[in-house]
């Protein structure tokens, strides 16, 4: 399995960056390349099931997720549940109170996929084009694409735009 965490300091209330990281519908506006989110089923906690419709080059591609678990306030569990093996979460973690006043968490979004299990059926590809050359080209974009959201969803949190210090882990020679 590859993985990528990416994580940032946050100056809300952890319940609050909870909450809002359970609306998974907003990410759309995040992402450069998921167009839409749907909710199929359910109100964020587990069980709840999303189609995500990714667009890039020439290709689309919709991802059916499902919320596996839930430990208010502090992560968020989620599963691709077609086409690649493929899941992580959310984990808001809260920060001692300093005495500063201003509350502060770290969020971080958890991603593992095993490229490998990526199922060749799922696009319709133009002619000439193989699904390895998709990949090769798709999975380095991973990474920016966490990145952009962490860096969003920590703008909408906070109500303004700021340099975000991201900590960035990878264990994959892909990403």
């Amino acid at each position: 399995m590859d993985e990528l965490v990416v994580r940032t300091k946050v100056f809300a209330e952890p319940e609050t960056v909870y909450e809002f990281l359970l609306d998974f519908p907003r990410y759309g506006r995040y992402s450069e390349y998921l167009t839409e989110v749907r909710t199929l089923e359910g109100d964020g906690g587990p069980g709840t099931r999303y189609a995500l419709r990714f667009a890039w080059w020439k290709l689309t591609y919709t991802a059916h997720s499902r919320v596996t678990g839930v430990e208010p306030p502090e992560r968020i569990d989620w599963t691709i549940t077609k086409d690649i093996d493929a899941g992580g979460c959310w984990r808001v973690t809260p920060h001692a109170d300093d005495g500063g006043g201003e509350p502060t968490c770290t969020v971080a979004l958890e991603v593992e996929f095993d490229p490998s299990s990526a199922s060749s059926d799922a696009l319709n590809l133009p002619r000439l084009v193989s699904f390895d050359w998709v990949l090769k080209k798709a999975i380095p974009l991973i990474r920016t694409e966490a990145e952009r959201v962490v860096e969003r969803a920590v703008t909408d949190l906070e109500g303004s735009r700021r340099d975000v210090e991201l900590d960035v882990y990878v264990d994959s020679d892909r990403i």
